[in-house]
């Protein structure tokens, strides 16, 4: 096996109360890619910063091909190839793809040091074309999408020479084509000897590219594994300290009358023929491959779309919901599957996102009822158990699984009944996908109905009392929890053409 290129032993960081890093380990070879897993607070950030220089260790030692080296400040991990890549990615948008690759490090030729505009755009072009991209390099970075960004932000860590790439988060804004996309380019690399730490909260992410994989929790190296030899169920253990039969919580709510049916819903060229019950106290999940068509399906319920044919009864009254407004105004509420874009203002605090769709219930006159807004904020906050020092905090500051929570708290204090759960643990950590559940469940002792559309089978057929299960923009079929299986849910979402 050759030489390690990365070792960490023993690194301990404490701020003020609070000890991020706690004996921590860590070790990577030559063109390895090694997973970092753990959920939020379990100190993968610190680990981070500490690596890339903006923080240094208490305690302990780093080694660069077996000599001790001091990350003093990320110009000097730079130069020891460290580089990084965030989740919320820090691009130059008004500057070109060729700017942001070469950023602090330009190429500056003659006395007068200026930059060779020429050879940074053919440098650049060669650096996306080594990854697959066709990228202009004077392209400005805002008019990109998030996997282009991506892939820029790969290029610059290449012109740098990065020997060690750090990845974090790097699917969490992506589709499932993107995402796969990206790991073919990460395969590459780790082809060419990068070696590659990557983060991630997503399973899928760990299995499809890393060979090894270490957990933190609480701030504390709890093991290394290789990928091959370890069971979800293994990993969910490690990182949050209980079996995944602990995991997912022992829903009691019954399953009581009807409050929402479809009958024969279609949109031309979408969906056909959806038809499907939710009923109070029940988790009725919706499930099926990328495109079988149930993001279509729900657009069409909340009047975000139109619909060419079918009905929707509610308390079975025919009701027509011509917008999201009108389907909120009845007491249907969504939480959407991309948090930040769709469901958060994040420069607002928590109290005003949480109070936004119910403004209305505020009003005196011409006035608003400030205080009682606040009152609400503050209640909801409470009752989802928000991680924050108060609602004042802004959204921005929380983790995903705070985010949301606010979005759910959104839903509750606009006096939404229905709810509508997009992916509800997408992009969280294992600890708080748990508190999630805990919530649904006790939403549906409560007596709210609640439609889950999730496509993590063990999500799925834990916690739902039926699964509708949809093929090719059809309800391929209903399954009941007690004969819910992997197996005859992904038989049943399968193209016909692919099933054996």
């Amino acid at each position: 096996m050759p030489d390690k290129i990365l070792e960490i032993t023993g690194v301990t960081k404490i701020f003020p109360g609070v000890k991020a890093l706690d004996d921590v380990q860590f070790d990577l070879y030559p063109g390895e890619i090694h997973a970092l897993m753990g959920e939020n607070g379990a100190g993968k950030s610190t680990f981070i910063k500490v690596l890339t220089g903006v923080h240094q260790p208490d305690h302990g030692q780093i080694l660069m091909d077996g000599q001790p080296v001091v990350m003093s400040d990320p110009l000097v991990a730079q130069r020891h190839g460290i580089a990084a890549i965030y989740q919320h990615l820090a691009a130059y948008p008004d500057l070109s793809v060729a700017e942001n690759i070469f950023m602090g490090h330009e190429l500056l030729e003659g006395p007068l040091k200026r930059i060779n505009w020429k050879k940074t755009n053919q440098m650049a072009r060669e650096l996306l074309q080594s990854l697959g991209s066709s990228i202009s390099p004077t392209e400005r970075m805002q008019v990109l999408s998030v996997a282009q960004q991506q892939l820029v932000e790969i290029a610059k860590a290449l012109s740098q020479n990065a020997r060690v790439l750090i990845m974090d988060e790097p699917t969490a804004a992506l589709s499932r084509r993107e995402s796969e996309e990206l790991y073919e380019i990460v395969r590459k690399l780790r082809d060419k000897g990068t070696s590659v730490i990557l983060i991630s909260h997503r399973f899928e992410d760990m299995y499809s590219l890393a060979d090894r994989v270490t957990v933190l929790r609480d701030a504390k190296y709890i093991g290394t594994w290789p990928v091959d030899g370890i069971s979800n169920e293994q990993m969910v253990k490690h990182m949050v300290g209980r079996s995944i039969e602990q995991f997912f919580p022992h829903k009691t709510a019954e399953v009581g009358k009807p409050v929402l049916r479809l009958e024969g819903l279609s949109r031309m060229g979408y969906f056909a023929d959806v038809s499907f019950t939710l009923h109070e106290g029940e988790i009725l999940g919706l499930t099926g491959l990328v495109g079988a068509g149930r993001t279509e399906v729900v657009e069409a319920l909340l009047g975000i779309t139109d619909v060419s044919a079918g009905k929707v009864f509610l308390h079975d009254k025919a009701v027509q919901i011509k917008s999201p407004h009108d389907a909120l105004n009845l007491g249907i509420g969504l939480l959407p599957e991309d948090r930040q874009k769709q469901g958060l203002l994040l420069p607002w605090s928590i109290g005003e996102n949480i109070t936004l769709p119910s403004l209305d219930h505020f009003k005196k006159g011409i006035l608003m009822d400030r205080s009682g807004e606040r009152v609400e904020g503050e209640r909801q906050k409470n009752l989802l158990e928000v991680k924050a020092t108060g609602i004042d905090d802004t959204a921005a500051s929380l983790s995903g699984g705070n985010q949301q929570k606010v979005v759910v708290g959104k839903l509750l204090a606009g006096k939404a009944k229905i709810l509508i759960l997009d992916e509800p643990t997408k992009g969280v950590d294992v600890g708080s996908k748990a508190q999630i559940y805990e919530i649904m469940c006790d939403l549906a002792k409560q007596g709210f109905a609640i439609l889950m559309i999730s496509s993590e089978l063990p999500e799925v057929i834990n916690m739902s009392d039926n699964i509708v299960v949809m093929r090719e923009g059809r309800v391929s079929t209903i399954i009941p929890k007690a004969e819910a299986t992997q197996e005859n849910v992904l038989t049943a979402a399968m193209p016909l053409n692919k099933q054996a």
